[in-house]
């Protein structure tokens, strides 16, 4: 079956003249589709759903074919011959979104069900449709607003006797938003990963079994394995996708003091690297005695892989330890290949008891990162009797926070304030 859909104020008449009466709203009609002459195209099912009532909130109309591209294409040129226009890519959840039928976060989330690369994916962008993230965005919001409220209050009085800046109440409120925001940050990095997949950085000292861990993950010899120190010199990319996970990995030099400049600057790019990585593998050599230390990144999650395992008598079982977790395994034999895949679900959020609950962007996150920062100066501010400036910065955290769903309305301040504080009494 093949569909050609319009949205907009022309489809009930396009509709009447398919048909040869007016439509009946939502009603499937059996008709043959006929072009200006009267010639058959195709005979199918004509659907009209009057707005708001419809996925834009606009007339919509829906022609439902055999699916042949050239009858669709007789039938779209047909109803372009009637007043339509080819539409541009994502209008029509555009028109859904300026007419209040679909938030920021909810339009978005339309495309990342679409190009959804596995189950959790799909229903990780199913919940954001359908607005759990818009909602969880929405109660800190409205935390936010509620401390707005109370210090902008707190300003317009300042001969009362109580210092409501400094009351324990409003310590509470603002260390709950902050959790509130926090426990978002974190779901939405993980329904980040599940959109963008994952980017791991392979590291580790010169022959610790970096390129061939790479080449056992990809399944093909994607990277150049010698027993020569230095052979990668430069970053190697290999997209893969494992158990529906989406998985950038990069090769990068070994990390070490290296003799030549072109290492030197291998290894440059491989620290740059490591900074914006998702997932940090740390390859040692378990036959290797001595520190294992490397100049990882703060900040980066750290999986630690003890390579070469099939060269040891005894094989130590997984742990976890103050610097992450380590595991043991072997790219010539595969042993520890599979504890490793299920780490790399848990890290892109496909694991059990960690499945992101919707589907988020990173434009998403940093919209969070940035209210959390405001919050954060906001606190500091209140802590130094700072009303003024911690009323401003809460607002650059509600603003930064509206981004998300794109409702940022400034005066919707005013009316909760006159709502909840009866000024002029």
């Amino acid at each position: 079956m093949g569909i050609v859909r319009l949205s907009g104020a022309g489809c009930r008449a396009i509709a009447a003249t398919l048909l040869g009466k007016p439509p009946e709203a939502r009603h499937a009609h059996y008709l043959r589709f006929r072009d200006a002459d009267g010639a058959v195209i195709d005979d199918g099912l004509l659907i009209f759903f009057p707005g708001p009532q419809s996925y834009t909130g606009e007339d919509v109309l829906e022609l439902q074919g055999h699916g042949s591209p050239v009858l669709l294409g007789q039938l779209l040129r047909r109803c372009l011959a009637l007043g339509a226009r080819p539409a541009r890519p994502g209008e029509f959840t555009e028109r859904a979104f300026l007419e209040g039928r679909l938030d920021l976060a909810q339009a978005e989330a339309v495309a990342d069900l679409v190009s959804a690369g596995s189950e959790a994916a799909a229903r990780a962008a199913r919940r954001s449709l359908e607005g759990e993230f818009s909602r969880r965005v929405d109660t800190v919001v409205e935390g936010l607003t509620g401390l707005r409220v109370w210090i902008e209050a707190a300003l317009d009085f300042p001969d009362e006797e109580i210092d409501f800046l400094a009351a324990p109440e409003l310590q509470e409120k603002l260390q709950r938003v902050a959790g509130q925001l926090d426990a978002l940050r974190t779901a939405a990095e993980r329904g980040r990963r599940l959109v963008d997949g994952l980017h791991v950085v392979i590291a580790g000292a010169p022959n610790a079994g970096k390129s061939s861990l790479l080449n056992a993950l990809a399944g093909e010899d994607r990277a150049i394995v010698t027993d020569v120190p230095g052979t990668t010199r430069d970053l190697l990319r290999e997209r893969i996708r494992i158990d529906g996970i989406e998985l950038t990995l990069v090769d990068t030099a070994g990390l070490r003091d290296a003799p030549d400049v072109v290492e030197r600057e291998g290894i440059r790019r491989a620290r740059e690297e490591l900074a914006k990585a998702d997932l940090v593998l740390a390859v040692v050599d378990a036959t290797a005695t001595g520190s294992h230390a490397l100049p990882l990144p703060a900040g980066v999650p750290v999986l630690w892989l003890h390579s070469k395992a099939d060269l040891l008598a005894t094989v130590p079982p997984p742990a976890t330890r103050a610097d992450g977790r380590h595991l043991w395994l072997s790219a010539r034999s595969g042993a520890g290949l599979d504890a490793l895949r299920a780490a790399l679900r848990d890290a892109a959020g496909l694991g059990d008891g960690v499945e992101g609950s919707f589907s988020a962007r990173a434009r998403h996150v940093d919209a969070l990162r940035r209210g959390a920062e405001a919050l954060a100066r906001a606190a500091a501010q209140l802590h130094h009797g700072a009303g003024e400036l911690a009323a401003e910065e809460l607002r650059q955290a509600q603003d930064a926070l509206g981004e998300i769903t794109g409702r940022v309305d400034a005066d919707a301040l005013l009316g909760r304030i006159f709502a909840d504080f009866c000024i002029g009494k």
